[in-house]
């Protein structure tokens, strides 16, 4: 039997350890998906369709640890997956799969709280290497919790409060704050922060950070000032 995806009466069995969840209604997509994260000692637990995954994240949320996700699928889409599931969770990472490599798709994906994009054909090597970035960022935090003008990084739990009150941030947010914060009084081009935040050449427009800067600068409310726009280069972070 296989422990990591099993369904009876239509209800998803609960994993026995943390997981990625990998939605793809292409049987062989998904096959080679798991073949190759399985390999590198990795569970997966699979979805062939959107109402699918719905269902096997609410039943198992506290056990899946990344989500890969393709855009067009059956019954629900992947967007309204995202959607879904970020009603549930801003934290879990997840990895869209996408064909259309549109570069406004790429942003509406971000605004909604994507962490990352692979288009579609990839090499499996490189969508394993991208995973396990991803989840040594998420599992190697430190345990320091630090102040920053009033915004609180616990390193550890991965969360922030603003003068003492929690708010949520995706992942990809999380990650630009912690290394502005880090950077402080730096200013940092907008190539560095893709570089380093993104962890890879992204070959899109700019308005990629400036489209997560605005949704940050939004969520840190008043402390949002403490983001800077350097014209002509980037962004520096300064509390003053």
């Amino acid at each position: 039997m296989d422990t990591i995806t099993k369904y009876n009466n239509l209800e998803v069995i609960k994993l026995i350890q943390d997981s990625i969840l990998v939605v793809d209604d292409e049987t062989r997509m998904r096959k080679l998906i798991k073949d190759f994260l399985m390999a590198k000692g990795h569970s997966i637990l699979e979805a062939e369709d959107g109402e699918k995954a719905i269902q096997i994240y609410e039943q198992n949320q506290s056990k899946i640890k990344l989500i890969l996700l393709d855009v067009m699928m059956p019954k629900l889409d992947g967007w309204s997956v995202l959607r879904q599931i970020r009603q549930m969770s801003k934290t879990v990472p997840i990895i869209m799969l996408t064909a259309r490599g549109e570069e406004q798709d790429e942003l509406f994906g971000f605004e909604l709280g994507v962490d990352e994009y692979i288009s579609k054909p990839f090499s499996p090597k490189i969508l394993v290497a991208r995973v396990e970035a991803i989840l040594r960022r998420v599992e190697g935090e430190e345990n320091t919790v630090k102040d920053y003008g009033g915004i609180e990084i616990n390193k550890e739990g991965r969360t922030i409060t603003i003068d003492g009150k929690p708010i949520e941030l995706s992942l990809r947010e999380y990650e630009l704050l912690t290394y502005l914060v880090e950077n402080e009084n730096i200013a940092l081009s907008r190539d560095k922060i893709l570089n380093n935040v993104w962890n890879y050449d992204y070959y899109g427009d700019s308005r990629t950070i400036d489209s997560h800067v605005k949704k940050l600068r939004h969520k840190l409310g008043k402390k949002g000032k403490y983001i800077k726009t350097i014209r002509g280069i980037g962004y520096k972070f300064e509390v003053k």
